[in-house]
C-alpha cells in the first residue's frame, strides 16, 4: 500500500465576513476579539480624535479594507493601531487580523515605523486631488470618507485658482543694473551695480 502525502493544513480567510455588523473586504487570517490585541507600547505614531473619527466613519461606510497586522514574534500590533482605536469608537468586538512573521525585533520595529512614514513621503498632485474630490462631490459619496475636511477642500480650490493665475513672462526689473553712456564715443550699455 502506497503512503499518501498529506497536504499542509492552511486556514483560509473567510470571504466577506461581517464584524459587528461591518463588512470585511480585506484578506485576513482571523477575526480577533479587540481585547486580545496588544498595541505596541513603542509605537511612535499618535492618533488624534479627528483622525480616529474620520477612520471610524470610513470603516463604517466602506467596511474593513485593511486588517490589523500582529507580529507572531512579539504578539504586538505592528500596523493598525488607528484601526483598533476606530473599532473601539464603533463598538466593534472583533476586527480582521493578519498575523505575520518577522525575522527579528529590529525588522518588526522597522516595519512599524515604515508603515506610516513611507506614505507620508508621497507627493500629492493637488490639481488631480481637487478634480477627484469635485467628481466625488457631484455623486452620492460622502466626501468626508476621503479624509479631506471641508476646510482642506476649500484650500485646494483656492490653491488651484492661484496656480491658474496668469504668469508674468517679462523678466523682473533688476535694480542692480543701470544704463551707462560712454562719455568718449556715446555708446549706451548696461552695467551691474
Amino acid at each position: 500500500m502506497k503512503a499518501r502525502k498529506s497536504k499542509p493544513r492552511t486556514t483560509k480567510a473567510k470571504i466577506n465576513p461581517v464584524a459587528d455588523p461591518i463588512a470585511v473586504h480585506c484578506a485576513h487570517v482571523d477575526m480577533v476579539d479587540i481585547t486580545d490585541l496588544k498595541p505596541n507600547p513603542r509605537n511612535p505614531n499618535k492618533h488624534g480624535d479627528m483622525q480616529i473619527a474620520l477612520l471610524a466613519k470610513n470603516i463604517r461606510s466602506l467596511g474593513w479594507r485593511h486588517p490589523v497586522i500582529v507580529s507572531n514574534l512579539s504578539g504586538f500590533i505592528v500596523a493598525g493601531h488607528a484601526r483598533l482605536l476606530a473599532a473601539q469608537v464603533l463598538g466593534c468586538s472583533t476586527v480582521p487580523v493578519d498575523h505575520q512573521d518577522f525575522a527579528s525585533s529590529s525588522d518588526e520595529m522597522a516595519y512599524l515605523i515604515a508603515d506610516n512614514r513611507i506614505a507620508e513621503l508621497a507627493e500629492i498632485d493637488n490639481a488631480m486631488i481637487k478634480d477627484l474630490l469635485e467628481e466625488l462631490g457631484d455623486g452620492d459619496v460622502d466626501v468626508d470618507l476621503t479624509g479631506f475636511t471641508a476646510d482642506a477642500m476649500e484650500e485646494l480650490v483656492i490653491q488651484g485658482q492661484q496656480d491658474e493665475s496668469p504668469v508674468d513672462l517679462d523678466p523682473p526689473e533688476d535694480e542692480s543694473i543701470r544704463p551707462v553712456k560712454c562719455p568718449k564715443c556715446g555708446f549706451d550699455f548696461e552695467v551691474s551695480a
